[in-house]
């Protein structure tokens, strides 16, 4: 139950709360957690995230009938994605660390990506039929997300929108299919 409200309703209200009155294509969540005030509701919404998708992938892993491999990106992409919400994005003021920031940020997405594609390409292997629309779901939202990024010319606030709640929607509903 816990899992089905942060993928539904706290992952996505949450998201898009956080970057409320801002400018969806010209900013994005580093910038908006940066400002005086907004650190600590940045760290938040990476722990929310981080933390569903760890207990998450770590539960879709433990049903899987062949194990997937690369189940270490999973820790990884959590220990990265807390290193980006508590490492400070100030380019003109701590340069080295916002370009730390921005690596632990891409990377984090990286590894979860690339798990979860694991994951599927796993279970798809195994029944052609029932994880389709999984591996086709997985090249869209790789295929919209490059049209935000190529959109805004920035990973952007739309961006990391869509492909946070894409990909919470997507690892519920796989998780869902195989219990």
């Amino acid at each position: 139950m816990f899992l089905w409200f942060t993928a539904y309703i706290l992952i996505p209200a949450y998201t898009i709360l956080f970057v409320q009155d801002s400018n969806w294509l010209t900013t994005n969540f580093s910038v908006i957690g940066s400002r005086i005030g907004r650190e600590e509701e940045f760290v938040l919404w990476g722990l929310i995230v981080g933390i569903y998708f760890f207990c998450s992938l770590r539960l879709i892993v433990a049903h899987m009938p062949v194990m997937p491999g690369f189940t270490w990106l999973i820790p990884l992409a959590l220990i990265l994605l807390t290193c980006a919400v508590t490492t400070p994005y100030l380019p003109e003021r701590l340069p080295l660390k916002s370009r730390l920031h921005i690596a632990f940020a891409f990377l984090s997405a990286v590894c979860l990506f690339f798990c979860l594609g694991r994951i599927v390409w796993v279970l798809y292997q195994n029944d052609h039929e029932k994880y389709r629309l999984y591996l086709i779901g997985l090249a869209g939202i790789l295929s919209f997300s490059l049209v935000l990024f190529l959109l805004a010319g920035i990973i952007s606030s739309a961006l990391e929108i869509f492909f946070t709640i894409a990909l919470a929607l997507m690892v519920r509903r796989l998780y869902l299919v195989l219990t």
